[in-house]
């Protein structure tokens, strides 16, 4: 069974299987989402680092930071989209399509770091607070939320076919509410000229981006490891395989990501001995079937009725 680069479509098999791409998002579309966050996103750290600086007030330049480390996250989802389409060699067999796991690990990543300096700067402001000039903090912020909300909306659309658009989605939905708790606690300090209420708002925020950020990491964790996507259901993969006539049993079932998009199988395929002629035809069914359950790389290992599996964990 000598599939070349691990692809399974053998030639022959690959008409009438274009519905799979439904699953995965549409790069052109995402390249502009990517683009136009990382243009906007750029521009508005450059805008809130000046006017941080001037004002001398943390809570912009914290944002800023947090906003920078998210122009970094876009950039680095992009560049794993860009890789994906890079061809397989003879040393990545594969291709580089694994980077789009590595990315969406590391955004995770990323975004708990940016929690950690939230609160770190949060608890140092609760004893030193120092007076703030909130309106100009809160136009600031205000115009953070049209940016982070419209890059969050160009997202929308793909955010459940796609970790890494998920990750971005998270990245930027999130930052409309910092910059929305920037705007009210700007707001309440011009009235009321309680700075501790900076601080207050940092925390809250910082727990509502745990929230949202945990599963991303429990994801990423999980497809880096190699494990089932949660998408898909092992069982209900296994008794599909068994619905395709002259298949008797299937074991040593393995699945995992081959990408945020892609996932890919190989099991044992246990058939009568008759019927081993017929064994290109249940292939094509097998695969066939995997399709609907998007898994498009699949690798069948065919075995007797009486025959012992050869494999250790079998």
């Amino acid at each position: 069974m000598a599939h070349d680069h691990g692809h399974s479509h053998d030639h022959d098999h690959s008409h009438g299987f274009g519905h799979h791409h439904d699953h995965t998002p549409k790069l052109d579309h995402l390249n502009k989402a990517f683009i136009w966050g990382i243009v906007l996103n750029s521009a508005f750290v450059i805008v809130e680092v000046i006017v941080g600086w001037i004002q001398g007030s943390l809570s912009l330049l914290t944002d800023a930071g947090h906003n920078l480390s998210d122009v970094a996250s876009l950039a680095l989802a992009l560049l794993a989209f860009k890789l994906t389409k890079v061809s397989a060699n003879d040393k990545y067999t594969y291709g580089y399509k694994r980077s789009t796991i590595m990315v969406s690990l590391f955004n995770a990543i990323i975004l708990l770091v940016s929690i950690g300096f939230i609160v770190y700067e949060a608890i140092i402001r609760f004893t030193h607070p120092h007076p703030l000039e909130g309106i100009t903090i809160a136009w600031v912020a205000f115009v953070g939320i049209g940016i982070n909300a419209f890059t969050a909306y160009l997202f929308v659309q793909d955010k459940d076919k796609d970790i890494n658009v998920k990750g971005a989605y998270l990245h930027m939905a999130m930052d409309a509410i910092v910059s929305l708790g920037v705007v009210i606690s700007g707001i309440i300090i011009y009235f009321t000229h309680w700075y501790v209420i900076d601080s207050i708002v940092s925390l809250i925020i910082a727990v509502i981006i745990l929230a949202g950020t945990w599963s991303l990491l429990k994801h990423s964790i999980r497809l880096e490891m190699d494990g089932v996507p949660v998408a898909i259901d092992l069982t209900k993969t296994k008794l599909e395989l068994m619905k395709a006539k002259g298949v008797v049993d299937v074991h040593h079932i393995h699945v995992w990501a081959l990408s945020t998009t892609e996932n890919a199988l190989t099991a044992h395929i246990v058939i009568n001995p008759d019927d081993m002629s017929l064994f290109d035809k249940i292939k094509h069914d097998l695969r066939h079937r995997l399709e609907h359950l998007d898994i498009t790389h699949c690798t069948f290992e065919a075995e007797f009725v009486d025959e012992k599996c050869q494999q250790q964990d079998c």
